[in-house]
């Protein structure tokens, strides 16, 4: 049985599973960049969740995307833990988020919220509930792929995991 890691090695534990994440989705078809984005970028101590921003082109997979994502999601909740994995086009426009089910179609869940659910598959369109402010976008403290972009100082351990040596 794996080994889950005790609430001080919170962050690291999510910044691997980011990486893990970051590894298989920068070999689907149609990603552009992604980046981290949120308090993991921060020195807080204990985040509740990881992140990320992905931008895609128009014919991107997205069900394997949103695959992926639901992976990192069960890694994080391993440990009681969360993550979003928000989406971009590649004109800068938020789109949604990975769809969190398996079988994204319209008419199968009820409870999706999404505003075209199903019209790009495994693409959650819930711009009702979550809108990703223009600020985050433009100013994107990491990008991790297809090359570490640093914007700001971050903390060690997103420079070790990155393997940035000259962190704050």
């Amino acid at each position: 049985m794996k080994k889950l890691p005790k609430p001080a090695e919170f962050r690291r534990y999510l910044l691997d599973s980011a990486m893990l994440f970051t590894r298989a989705a920068a070999k689907i078809h149609g990603i552009r960049q992604i980046s981290f984005v949120g308090s993991i970028t921060t020195e807080r101590p204990n985040p509740k969740d990881i992140d990320l921003l992905v931008t895609i082109t128009d014919d991107a997979d997205t069900a394997a995307l949103a695959g992926e994502a639901r992976r990192l999601k069960g890694r994080a909740q391993q440990v009681n833990l969360g993550a979003d994995v928000f989406l971009i086009d590649e004109r800068g426009n938020y789109i949604g988020r990975t769809c969190h089910w398996k079988d994204c179609r319209p008419g199968v869940r009820s409870a999706c919220d999404a505003r075209h659910c199903g019209g790009r598959p495994f693409v959650h369109d819930d711009l009702d509930v979550l809108q990703l402010p223009r600020e985050v976008i433009s100013a994107l403290p990491v990008t991790v792929w297809p090359e570490v972009i640093r914007r700001c100082a971050f903390p060690r351990d997103v420079a070790e995991v990155l393997g940035q040596c000259d962190a704050v």
